[in-house]
């Protein structure tokens, strides 16, 4: 074995434990790497999910229709926000297929796998059904997005206080700590404690 790994091999010894991380690390990885993009696309399609609900009202009230107005969204935020272009570029592309809007607008919500995704298109497929204002119910739920971010907002700016408590016990009060308190007792060390002595 000592000869082995002379010549640069590896150890007979360590190459079960070397197969077993080889087997973990293979397992793990692709599912790591899988789930670390897809929340980064969640994260961006809830940054751009704001832009396109207003364009999407904007666009209703101006008259177009549901179809149309996704359409002229998906163009509008396809350099902007280009994961929020691609849900509705797809949900057109499932329609013009043959595929009905509730199942497109379904299938729109467990794709992206995003809450607030799920909730417009929840009140898109309530309007669709019971026939009510498309534009009201888009307003309607803007508004209440709007409240539900600022919220949350609130939310984080009220555990900020919370969070920097171990950072400047452990981080800040040190350094202040030598810096005031350390040219004092350089000064003791260096008049007082020879005064003691002479004494």
């Amino acid at each position: 074995a000592a000869v082995a790994s002379a010549g640069g091999r590896v150890p007979a010894d360590s190459r079960p434990s070397l197969l077993a991380m080889a087997a973990m690390m293979g397992w793990m990885g692709p599912m790591w790497w899988v789930s670390l993009r897809a929340s980064r696309r969640q994260r961006r399609i809830r940054r751009g999910l704001p832009d396109a609900l207003d364009l999407l009202v904007i666009c209703v009230e101006s008259g177009l229709g549901l179809d149309q107005a996704m359409m002229q969204v998906a163009k509008e935020l396809e350099r902007a926000h280009p994961e929020i272009s691609m849900e509705f570029a797809m949900v057109n592309l499932e329609m013009r297929t043959g595929k009905r809007r509730a199942e497109a607008l379904r299938d729109l919500a467990e794709r992206s796998a995003v809450a607030e995704l799920k909730k417009l298109a929840t009140v898109l497929i309530q309007a669709d059904r019971f026939g009510t204002s498309v534009a009201n119910s888009l307003r309607t739920h803007a508004d209440y997005m709007r409240v539900e971010a600022r919220q949350k907002a609130e939310e984080k700016a009220a555990k900020v206080g919370v969070k920097l408590v171990f950072p400047i016990f452990f981080c800040i009060l040190p350094t202040l700590f030598v810096v005031t308190v350390g040219p004092m007792v350089v000064r003791i060390v260096r008049e007082v404690l020879p005064m003691m002595n002479s004494l």
